[in-house]
């Protein structure tokens, strides 16, 4: 879980300017005795976070530190928005085109079960898209099956295609419904030119809390002389650190010389386990700068001034993992395979922290991409909750709700400074076509067969069809689910005495 602790210091190192609002009053404006902000206290809040640390903070005029004067003023400012959500909506910069990502959630218990991989799901990671010639009727299709799942243990398998659910045909406008429901049967179709035809085909599918370990597949081959890993990896979730670092191992174990990276699903996660999975990877360059961050103004200024290490992520040789108090619960050697060349497949669905890996290793290694277009997310995120520090456990921790907010506080950039805002075109394309799905992993699955031939030098045996290929026009991935599906978020902890001494609690 994201320790949002870390950043509590600046809280009160920047009070003045960024929670005072300049309103040349002793007291903070939620003490005021003429007007009862209670009955705003949310939308405090949510001013509060965004004033200290939203990325985009100078360019919404109110966010600024000057933003009024007098606590009649701030307070109607506030009551100018009866719902949270829609307060929060109206000082995110430029939604549409530049912060796509910031979020807010009524409830941060189910954010914090969706940081640590827990959901709740039938078992199936599907795609949505139109039917051919249709703006109307939607298909689906099956990417994968998440093991000791309820789908597991039914005939369903990536590549299926489905049109109907409970007889009901999807379209537009009934698709979330008819999703959204704990229980339901899928009917599945053949394919037909994008247009499917029901095969008699159905399976009844139930939701239940699930917990999902990001590393999905991890596999060797011996083909052409060469020793191939493979690992699929879909999420960047940090309690599942050391599996990442197991799976490591087994490909040390196996003797593997080069490493297809599969990220094609991958929407992101923690800064951290970036770092982990990329030295991991390398090994060679422990201590060097990964990737650096870049806060807003205001902090951006204090960091440079007093700690600039603490916004350098740098490669390491080692796993350490903390509990909530900062002990150490568990530190081991990364499994590192000294890699100078990465193979990673990618799609639109690969995002942030995938992003991430990819640029903070291009500095230093070959990095050669199969697929499509990454998502384009260069940006980070931390939780803030209603208290004191904006920290889950800091003081006077508001217990009247349950809101906190998830907005964009940080981009990355690697060793030279650059990032990529539109997202990276792949080295190669290939468009992973659900007419040629096969089994992720599988030597012949057309995306690893385009990266084992650039490895071999020999030409793939991959699925191929006489048939047009489809152009399907996507709606929804069931990804989009998960809160977090393209989030970046960053986990550090400052030191404590340094907490206490800018809270003065000595």
């Amino acid at each position: 879980m994201k320790k949002i602790n870390y950043l509590i210091g600046l809280y009160l190192l920047l009070l003045i300017v960024s929670i005072s609002c300049n309103k040349n009053n002793d007291e903070p404006i939620r003490h005021t005795k003429n007007y009862d902000f209670s009955t705003v206290e949310i939308q405090d809040f949510i001013w509060e976070g965004l004033n200290t640390y939203y990325l985009w903070k100078a360019n919404v005029p109110n966010l600024a530190d000057t933003k009024d004067d007098t606590n009649s003023t701030y307070f109607d400012f506030l009551n100018s928005y009866t719902k949270p959500n829609e307060f929060f909506e109206s000082l995110i910069y430029n939604r549409q085109s530049t912060d796509k990502w910031s979020w807010i959630v009524d409830d941060y218990v189910a954010l914090e079960n969706s940081f640590q991989g827990i959901s709740t799901s039938n078992g199936i990671e599907y795609r949505l898209s139109y039917e051919t010639d249709s703006d109307v009727n939607v298909l689906g299709y099956v990417l994968y099956v998440l093991p000791n799942s309820d789908a597991s243990t039914k005939d369903v398998k990536r590549g299926y295609v489905f049109n109907s659910i409970n007889d009901t045909r999807l379209t537009i406008n009934n698709y979330k419904s008819l999703l959204a429901q704990d229980t339901y049967t899928l009917n599945f179709g053949d394919i037909n030119g994008g247009n499917p035809i029901l095969n008699g085909k159905s399976v009844e599918l139930t939701k239940s809390e699930y917990h999902e370990n990001p590393v999905y597949i991890t596999k060797s081959f011996d083909i052409g002389g060469k020793k191939i890993g493979y690992l699929m990896y879909n999420s960047f979730t940090s309690n599942y650190d050391p599996e990442l670092n197991t799976a490591f191992e087994q490909l040390k174990t196996d003797g593997v010389s080069e490493l297809v990276l599969d990220l094609r699903y991958n929407g992101g996660g923690s800064v951290q386990s970036s770092v982990y999975l990329s030295s991991l990877i390398t090994g060679q360059f422990n201590g060097q700068l990964f990737a650096k961050e870049k806060w807003n103004a205001g902090i951006q200024e204090w960091f440079e001034a007093n700690h600039p290490d603490w916004i350098e992520n740098n490669f390491t040789n080692e796993l350490v993992i903390k509990d909530e108090n900062g002990a150490v619960v568990l530190q081991e050697s990364l499994n590192s395979l000294n890699l100078t060349n990465l193979y990673v497949i990618t799609s639109s669905g690969s995002a942030s922290a995938s992003e991430l890996v990819i640029n903070g290793l291009n500095p230093y290694i070959n990095v050669v991409t199969i697929g499509t277009k990454t998502h384009g997310k260069y940006t980070g995120s931390i939780t803030l909750y209603d208290s004191d520090t904006f920290g889950r456990t800091g003081d006077n921790l508001n217990s009247n709700h349950t809101w906190a907010i998830q907005p964009i506080v940080l981009e990355t950039v690697n060793k030279i400074g650059v990032n990529d805002k539109d997202g990276f075109d792949p080295t190669f394309e290939v468009i992973d076509r659900v007419s040629l799905m096969q089994e992720l992993g599988n030597e012949n699955e057309p995306l690893l067969a385009k990266a084992i031939e650039l490895i071999t030098g020999v030409a793939a045996r991959s699925a191929k069809s006489t048939k047009p290929p489809l152009s399907l026009k996507k709606v929804f991935d069931s990804k989009e689910l998960k809160r977090f599906g393209n989030d970046m978020y960053v986990e550090k902890d400052f030191p404590i005495d340094f907490i206490k001494r800018k809270l003065n609690k000595n």
